[in-house]
């Protein structure tokens, strides 16, 4: 991987790095903060949001203070593939900055929108063989990302010891946002949707005795709570599967990064102590 350009911050080292990837079939970039000290550490991955690129949450969360005490690496991938040749949409919501951490099965999205794949068969391979790592990794994401860090986890809970969300689209097949992705990366057929909708997975038992909670974090003031998100369609299927999941509304919060800032120290320490148990 090709460092584009390395900060030091918190007494650790952030590089932004660029790399082709196989599985994608362009070049990828995202960030990686290490802290101080040899390691190993263990992993934490973020996903981002609609329209996000790797630097969103580099420079807005405020994780990396958080991240130094509790010696945990944080990478976090570019949403989507982009570039000459990749197919796009003139809505924010579909296309470039829109993957949706699924792999197309239609065109013209399906030679790169291959983000699920990226993610567990390339990205988790790139990260252990160039950094000090544990090999132990969680995952968290918000909206877009909140729908791929729960899915990901559900669909391979072997490469995750936790998982957490801000604000996830929980239930993609039952709301416009994940209606419209679905359609186009995924086709018609709605039952091909299912096995990439978090609601549907925990209620099916998807992961079951894997994850000990799931913590969800939700603004009360998010304009799109009620309907693109619908965290209660996670706390549902969690009671009917006895999969805990803990879903805090935070009153007076939206959907930015100021909601992130102000509640990544308590995601980053759920999973830090999960990932050294």
């Amino acid at each position: 991987m090709e460092t584009v350009k390395t900060h030091a911050v918190h007494g650790g080292t952030l590089r932004y790095l660029k790399h082709d990837s196989a599985v994608i079939g362009t070049p990828m970039t995202l960030s990686v903060f290490v802290p101080s000290g040899g390691g190993p550490f263990p992993v934490l991955i973020w996903l981002s949001g609609l329209t996000c690129t790797e630097d969103n949450f580099t420079t807005k969360a405020a994780a990396y203070a958080a991240a130094a005490e509790h010696g945990v690496i944080i990478v976090a991938p570019d949403t989507s593939p982009r570039g000459e040749g990749v197919a796009d949409d003139p809505s924010y919501d579909l296309g470039q900055g829109a993957g949706f951490y699924v792999d197309a099965t239609q065109p013209p999205w399906a030679p790169h929108f291959r983000m699920e794949s990226y993610v567990v068969e390339e990205l988790i391979g790139l990260i252990d063989a160039e950094f000090p790592t544990t090999k132990a990794r969680s995952v968290s994401g918000h909206s877009m990302g909140g729908h791929g860090a729960l899915t990901l986890a559900l669909r391979h809970p072997h490469l995750f010891r936790s998982v957490s969300a801000f604000a996830p689209i929980s239930s993609p097949t039952r709301c416009p946002w994940g209606e419209k992705a679905f359609t186009a990366y995924l086709g018609p057929d709605r039952e091909a949707w299912e096995g990439h909708d978090a609601a549907l997975l925990i209620e099916s038992g998807v992961g079951e005795g894997c994850y000990d909670d799931i913590l969800i974090d939700q603004g009360d003031a998010d304009p799109f709570l009620t309907e693109q998100l619908k965290p209660e369609l996670l706390v549902q299927a969690g009671k009917a599967a006895g999969q805990t999941i803990t879903l805090r509304m935070q009153p007076g919060y939206d959907h930015s990064y100021f909601f992130m800032a102000s509640f990544i120290d308590d995601h980053i320490a759920f999973h830090a102590a999960r990932l050294k148990a």
